[in-house]
């Protein structure tokens, strides 16, 4: 139990001093903007003397120390800055978005492990067989398949119309999944499925590896040859001792499958993340556009903090670590 509590310990004092790095490394490449933020509040027919006073209230011409301690402050306080002429919080526009942005990233991890898992397992038990070169064929061409792409050919194959409705709805509003379970489903399939497909190419064949290196195990034979069933062996023994390998890749992926969230969501017109980052990219918006990117850069780590306590649950040797 020490040993348990040792490693959580060292995991949770890591992760305020990755956080601190990743607000100091946002902060300070998004100093190099050569967009004004005066300009952007005032707008381009503001003198100079209304740009020198705006920019001497808000600390933009402190030295960039004092403007990261005042960013850390305001960080603290889940104060981000404003946005547009109309000085919009960045943080109200982000508490829009990001949970958007979360929904069709675990969407697409659901899909990923459920697709991943089955096929691996397959591919696995019926290794060197028809069904482990079927997989192995669709996994190396899932793999092979950029998600952008696959967005674009889903809505042209599924997204089209069938008399007056959509097989599946790729634009319009995203329903709330809490009011509209169905259609926020519905809506949110093909993104997440387009998101999770590159996943499922990798996190088979790992999953796949995992499983047959367990079955070639000692007391794989030992419990078969004792007459334990093979299926009861597999679900209770083999599987939970494969999974740590795939729960590392996985825990690796979730940041590709955030980062690409971001790209599925302006091809399927979802207010998400990537259309806000979007827009603060296309209006000039660097307290927008550094909001963001640091919001998902801080869900990666903690979600990759987590996932390696996880790894304890999963795997009693680790426990030993």
């Amino acid at each position: 139990m020490s040993k348990v509590l040792s490693l959580i310990g060292r995991r949770l004092v890591q992760l305020p001093i990755m956080i601190l790095g990743i607000t100091f490394l946002v902060f300070f490449i998004m100093s190099f903007s050569k967009v004004d933020p005066a300009i952007t509040a005032l707008g381009e027919g503001a003198s100079l003397e209304a740009r020198l006073e705006y920019r001497a209230a808000h600390g933009l011409d402190d030295p960039l120390p004092t403007r990261y301690v005042t960013f850390l402050t305001g960080l603290a306080k889940l104060d981000l800055g404003t946005y547009s002429a109309r000085q919009l919080p960045v943080i109200d526009e982000i508490a829009r978005a990001f949970p958007v942005t979360l929904q069709l990233t675990f969407l697409g991890l659901i899909i990923a492990v459920g697709f991943a898992l089955t096929l691996g397992i397959v591919a696995a038990v019926y290794r060197d067989r028809w069904p482990d070169q079927a997989i192995r064929l669709l996994s190396i061409a899932s793999l092979s398949t950029p998600s952008f792409w696959l967005a674009i050919l889903l809505i042209q194959v599924l997204g089209h119309k069938v008399g007056l409705f959509s097989i599946f709805p790729v634009a319009g509003k995203l329903p709330a999944m809490t009011d509209n379970f169905g259609g926020w489903l519905l809506r949110m399939f093909l993104p997440a499925f387009a998101l999770a497909m590159p996943v499922i190419g990798q996190l088979s064949r790992v999953v796949r590896t995992s499983m047959v290196e367990e079955l070639d195990r000692d007391y794989v034979r030992t419990a078969l040859g004792a007459g334990v069933p093979r299926r009861v062996v597999v679900a209770r023994n083999v599987l939970r001792n494969a999974l740590i390998t795939p729960i590392t890749v996985l825990g690796l992926r979730i940041g590709y499958l955030l980062g690409g969230a971001v790209v599925i969501e302006i091809i399927f017109n979802i207010n998400g993340m990537g259309m806000l980052i979007m827009n603060g990219v296309t209006n000039n918006e660097p307290n927008l556009v550094q909001g963001v990117t640091l919001t998902v850069a801080l869900a990666f780590v903690v979600i990759n903090v987590a996932v390696d306590l996880l790894y304890v649950l999963v795997n009693p040797r680790i426990r030993t670590v």
